[in-house]
């Protein structure tokens, strides 16, 4: 039996290994480029709250630097519509930035909501930077308690 050494063996590249591996370190390049969780920042503005009780649906959203004016609320069907707009400040010719996280700009978030509810009795407040819209479901879905009588 003849005894070869690891460098004495013929050398049988894949000529598209190179190809390959090129295109595994694009992928990772690009995979991180588009997404603003990877720069640091959040993914979706606001953030929000979902919750309920037997009357109510909330929803507690994120607005810090939103004045109130700035907000439009809406129900149509099944889906709540928050749209906005956060005011940047001006920042003069002689001023540069060396770290810029807090976006500004228009912005507009729809959730489909778990329930219908009516739209007449919805309502929105904002306190210390957070939304609060409170919105009654539709009595068709509220729950009932039925009593069973005896014959």
């Amino acid at each position: 039996m003849a005894i070869m050494r690891f460098y004495d063996q013929p050398v049988f590249r894949n000529p598209w290994a190179d190809f390959e591996r090129m295109r595994r370190e694009f992928d990772t390049l690009f995979r991180g480029l588009g997404s603003e969780a990877a720069r640091g920042g959040a993914t979706v503005f606001p953030a929000l709250n979902v919750s309920e009780d037997q009357h109510n649906i909330y929803v507690r959203a994120e607005i810090p630097g939103v004045a109130a004016a700035d907000l439009e609320v809406g129900v149509e069907g099944d889906t709540l519509t928050i749209k906005g707009e956060r005011r940047g400040r001006e920042l003069g010719a002689q001023v540069s930035c060396h770290r810029r996280e807090i976006e500004s700009g228009h912005f507009s978030r729809a959730l489909t909501l778990p329930t219908r509810v009516n739209p007449e009795g919805v309502t929105a407040a904002s306190k210390n930077g957070i939304l609060l819209i409170t919105l009654p479901k539709a009595e068709e879905v509220k729950p009932r308690k039925i009593t069973v009588k005896t014959s």
